[in-house]
């Protein structure tokens, strides 16, 4: 070790200093302090306390280290890893500078209208986009896909995010084209939603594909005329989502019901039993607050429950939902499903 202390062990390295002193470095002072000498064995832990500036060693006596007052160097290395955060703090505060500085590559790469829409141009893109966004869906899924039995980058299908997030509790509706009921894929993706609590309707007249998640995104094909087949817009903007969806709920109103089998749909399907309870409670009048307490769930994963409820039923407010619940079958006590247990899947009783 030179007369020089050795620098700390993690500077220049982006990880930084170890938070601590070792069992053997901290033995190693005590002897120092003791006038015990030092042996090749120890280099390790010298090397550490150098780093520290807790010893000091002389080309003269390699052997012989001195001990320095453990406050001061305590203090110094706090001053270097008050330096050090500093610097790194420039360092992430210039990271808004990159990110708009490359800002306007990308944009280049799509065509864009305004900030809440984004041409999406290439078939494996827009069938990226669109599952990531369906797979992220939280309350509801709106598919209309008029476009025939989902071939190959169709992004209309969503079969396989459309069952999951089905499968996930969120309320998925989807619409195909009357001719779509002899469409083997289309009839057992049809049968699958609906096993999961989703609901398949199909419509005889002509209407426009979509794709609305939560009613805060949605995906619609190009109608310029001039682009591939299987390009879409990806549609960010509310008030824009908003209409799409109406222009689904309108379609959806006029549509058949379909089960994939040519049969009714389970309504009931994926309705638990915590869903009747609340629903119960709801059209009864009764506060919310004693509903989660009573059902031993807090008022938070009521207020999710309900809102799931609500798009089920396609319903803005509870008294809609209330409406909704005493018209419909499904309140019949011999209706209910175990919790978490989708009616179909239940066991049949005799």
């Amino acid at each position: 070790m030179s007369g020089e202390s050795a620098r700390p062990t993690g500077g220049g390295t982006g990880e930084g200093p170890p938070a601590g002193l070792s069992p053997a470095a901290r033995e190693l002072y005590a002897r120092v302090t003791r006038g015990e000498p030092t042996g090749p064995g120890d280099e390790p832990a010298l090397a550490e306390l150098g780093s520290w500036h807790l010893v000091t060693s002389g080309p003269r006596l390699p052997g012989a280290p001195v001990a320095h007052d453990p406050a001061a160097a305590v203090r110094r290395r706090l001053d270097e890893g008050l330096r050090e955060l500093s610097a790194r703090a420039a360092g992430l505060a210039a990271l808004s500078e990159v990110a708009d500085a490359l800002a306007p590559h990308f944009a280049r790469t799509a065509w864009r209208s305004g900030s809440g829409s984004e041409f999406l141009a290439e078939p494996g893109r827009v069938a990226a986009r669109v599952a990531e966004v369906a797979a992220g869906a939280e309350t509801e899924l709106l598919t209309a896909a008029p476009a025939g039995t989902g071939e190959l980058g169709d992004p209309w299908a969503v079969r396989g995010p459309g069952t999951g997030a089905a499968g996930r509790g969120v309320a998925v509706r989807a619409l195909y084209r009357d001719g779509d009921r002899e469409a083997p894929a289309t009839r057992a993706h049809a049968a699958a939603l609906t096993a999961r609590g989703g609901r398949v309707r199909t419509l005889a007249a002509p209407f426009q594909g979509c794709l609305v998640v939560d009613r805060r995104q949605a995906f619609i094909p190009d109608l310029v005329g001039s682009s591939p087949a299987y390009t879409a817009w990806h549609v960010a903007d509310r008030a824009l989502v908003a209409f799409i969806a109406e222009g689904f709920e309108d379609a959806w109103r006029r549509a058949d019901v379909w089960d994939g089998d040519g049969g009714r749909p389970n309504e009931r399907a994926g309705l638990t039993r915590r869903q009747r309870e609340i629903l119960s409670d709801t059209a009864a009048g009764v506060d919310q607050r004693i509903t989660a307490r009573r059902l031993g769930i807090g008022l938070r994963t009521l207020t999710k429950e309900l809102g799931v409820l609500r798009a089920r039923w396609g319903v803005p407010t509870l008294a809609a939902l209330a409406y909704q619940w005493a018209l419909s079958a499904e309140r019949r006590p011999d209706g209910g499903a175990e919790e978490g247990v989708p009616a179909a899947e239940r066991p049949e009783t005799t």
